[in-house]
């Protein structure tokens, strides 16, 4: 189960989520902000950082709340049935959820997530899709 669990979630070697940014930030401020060592929490054996004590707190409290859709993958990526590592300042805040997107040279997938102009459409395509994804190894 404990692999399984982090396949489940786009984090590194040392368990870290969101390459180390700020959950809180993306979801209360809706900003990218690297979090800091001093302030982290442990979540189903995945670390958190935040920004400040305060955001641990609001983390702590109901970290349900905070966690990426889809594992930090990139939304676009679970969309289209694969697992994609995403870029951490691109994101879409949206219905008190967070979705994160692959940007490099080849593809913009949060353009690609916008220019469908259907969030509810692909959220449960992508939902539907991570049912499987998130028990796959890769």
């Amino acid at each position: 189960l404990a692999a399984q669990d982090k396949m489940a979630n786009n984090i590194d070697n040392s368990n870290i989520a969101l390459q180390g940014y700020s959950a809180v930030s993306y979801l209360d401020l809706g900003l990218a902000q690297k979090g800091l060592k001093e302030y982290k929490s442990e979540y189903q054996k995945v670390i958190y950082y935040f920004t400040s004590a305060e955001q641990k707190k609001a983390f702590d409290g109901n970290p349900q709340k905070y966690l990426p859709q889809y594992g930090g993958y990139c939304a676009f990526g679970v969309y289209a049935g694969a697992k994609f590592r995403p870029d951490p300042n691109k994101f879409i805040t949206k219905d008190g959820k967070y979705f994160l997107y692959l940007y490099n040279l080849e593809l913009d997938a949060q353009q690609l997530w916008l220019k469908e102009n259907n969030h509810a459409a692909l959220v449960k395509k992508a939902s539907e899709n991570w049912g499987r994804l998130s028990k796959t190894h890769n």
